[in-house]
């Protein structure tokens, strides 16, 4: 079986080939006494079958991007090796099958020529379309037959090595019955309010403990203190000048985002007749029914009935009533496309009206900004020769306008300047006596920096960070005491005792499996769980609270769910795909080494050299 699906992916990457009419590709001005460009053992792999193969995959690539390739991108994105490999490696299948004298019949070459589709006329397989195809691909009917041919028996010898690869079930059944697995168990969370007694102030000792226990928390990043010269598009659209009658176009072309109607949230309850719709309004203001009880009758949910957020233009007749009712009220009937109806104001979305005036700043700044990224574009000319004439940063302020600031730098620095990863690469490669030069921005801005210092990673003294660490010993504190506390309960639970007689809010949780997040746990809280046995209770810690958790049941997978089924099947099919890969590259690379590689780098050139 795997030989036919491997045969049949072959000659339809053939016939992509066909319809592409690789013809036009030069092979005949490679040199007349150039044949091969290596062997596998016996095997020459043949110029004109690496020049076509290396000329389709630069197509496929083109064809995915949209952009043609120069041949230097073909090498760095290294579509030339891959070729190469795939072309050692049926090489090498064929050298194994002409080692063992592995070959398809005449009969069963027939067969699969018959059935390429490209190849068919008016009444099935055609000579003349056969021949004048290949004519096209620059294939004669040997070549064509002959690599066919080999391909079949490359698939044939792939399907022995692969075929017989699985992975006992045994391997899918136990990861399923790890990732599926299920937990009964009922918890109940403490946190500070339910201290059973106030917490002691902390002594001097105890913050300067924390303080030391918790040293990375105080303790301020490496950086670098960076001197720079930024100029920012934003720094020069105000002074650039703007046509008036271009700021008025761009207003009224923005006209729908800047002035927006009133809108509101409408639900709409059609009747087939007037009567109907009457008698349900009077139910309503009777008292009789709820608008939720008419939709009830209907054989409606509120779901069906939700217009969304409506204009007034949208509802006709009933605009007017509908945009003057508050919201919960109902209004109508009125008639409608679908009949009379209902309508119930459930929510008002204010509209907005900007004038030129209010939005003049923002349409300028819009229009100016890519002058003066342009603008900046010619600063920076200036700049880059400033600086490579040895000017200062703080000469780069006087003759161009930079702005000059400094800034601590480390990785999560605040400044705005660091928010451009161009600067933040540039400020992690400066060092010590780099010469600044100029950095362009995403934005159109352009920056320079120099490096000022170093500054260490320090402890921040005590005092400094007083409030931080009185927080922080508080929360470790009431930690601390809950689950002291909470270990106490926990004997009477062992004990028998009911956690709601024990003064506890049990929360009970069923069918629960790993991949879950129970709220107001901390981390790792259902990895605790899923270590329990089945009676067992703990305390588990968190940040700010404990829960005390007893496991009810341990259960397996649920066998009627019928995505666990599709799991265990996906589970099988990548571990034998995975086994599958791994036998076929130990056999391809044995079976190379043991043919032994040639290649010859000057034909390799040479085809090269046709794509350039």
């Amino acid at each position: 079986m795997a030989s036919g699906v491997t045969s049949k992916t072959f000659m339809w990457g053939l016939m992509g080939l066909l319809i592409l009419g690789l013809g036009g590709f030069g092979v005949s001005n490679l040199s007349g006494n150039i044949r091969s460009i290596g062997s596998v053992g016996d095997v020459d792999i043949e110029v004109e079958d690496y020049a076509r193969a290396l000329q389709e995959d630069i197509r496929a690539v083109e064809a995915q991007t949209g952009q043609s390739l120069s041949f230097d991108q073909v090498e760095a994105f290294g579509i030339d090796g891959n070729v190469l490999g795939r072309l050692i490696g049926q090489a090498a299948l064929d050298n194994e099958a002409q080692k063992i004298g592995l070959s398809i019949g005449d009969d069963n070459l027939s067969k699969q020529i018959f059935e390429i589709e490209a190849f068919q006329g008016a009444n099935g397989f055609d000579r003349e379309t056969y021949k004048f195809a290949l004519d096209q691909a620059g294939y004669s009917e040997a070549k064509f037959e002959e690599d066919l041919r080999a391909d079949s028996v490359r698939g044939i010898l792939q399907s022995a090595v692969i075929s017989a690869a699985s992975m006992p079930s045994s391997y899918s059944e136990t990861l399923v019955a790890y990732a599926a697995e299920r937990r009964n168990f009922t918890w109940a969370r403490l946190d500070a309010a339910d201290l059973a007694a106030d917490l002691p102030a902390p002594s001097e000792e105890d913050l300067v403990a924390y303080h030391q226990d918790n040293a990375d928390d105080f303790t301020t990043p490496a950086m670098k203190r960076i001197t720079y010269a930024w100029l920012s598009p934003d720094d020069l659209v105000s002074e650039i000048p703007v046509e008036e009658d271009r700021i008025q176009a761009l207003y009224e072309s923005r006209s729908d985002e800047l002035n927006v109607p009133e809108r509101r949230l409408v639900e709409r309850l059609v009747y087939p007749d007037a009567d109907a719709a009457e008698a349900a309004k009077l139910a309503l203001e009777n008292g009789e029914k709820d608008f939720e009880a008419l939709v009830a009758d209907r054989g409606l949910e509120l779901q069906d009935i939700d217009m969304g957020d409506v204009s007034k233009a949208d509802l006709d007749a009933a605009g007017g009533a509908v945009f003057n009712a508050a919201v919960n009220d109902v209004v109508g009937p009125f008639d409608t496309g679908l009949g009379p109806a209902l309508f119930r104001v459930n929510g008002v979305l204010p509209g907005q009206t900007v004038t030129l005036e209010e939005a003049r700043e923002e349409l300028h700044a819009e229009l100016a900004s890519d002058a003066a990224r342009r603008k900046i574009a010619t600063v920076a000319e200036t700049v880059d020769d400033l600086l490579a004439g040895g000017a200062a940063l703080e000469e780069l302020q006087k003759e161009t306008g930079m702005q000059l600031a400094s800034i601590d730098w480390h990785q999560d620095a605040p400044d705005p300047v660091a928010a451009y990863g161009a600067f933040q690469e540039a400020a992690a490669k400066v060092q010590s006596g780099d010469y600044p030069e100029v950095i362009y921005l995403d934005d159109g801005g352009i920056v320079a920096l120099r490096l000022e210092e170093e500054i260490p990673a320090k402890l921040q003294d005590l005092d400094t960070v007083r409030d931080a660490v009185i927080a922080g010993w508080k929360v470790e504190a009431t930690t601390e005491a809950l689950a002291e506390q909470a270990q106490a309960l926990v004997a009477k639970l062992v004990a028998g005792e009911d956690m709601a007689a024990l003064g506890l809010t049990a929360q009970v949780e069923t069918d629960i499996t790993r991949d879950q997040f129970i709220p107001d746990t901390g981390e790792g809280f259902l990895d605790t769980v899923f270590g329990m046995e089945a009676g067992d209770v703990t305390v588990i810690t968190a940040a700010d609270s404990v829960a005390i958790v007893k496991l009810d049941k341990v259960l397996g997978p649920d066998a009627s769910n019928p995505e666990i089924g599709g799991f265990r099947d996906m589970l099988s099919e990548q571990a034998n795909a995975g086994i599958a890969q791994d036998l076929y590259a130990a056999y391809a690379r044995a079976i190379q080494n043991d043919a032994g590689i040639a290649l010859d780098q000057t034909a390799i050139n040479a085809v090269h050299a046709n794509f350039r």
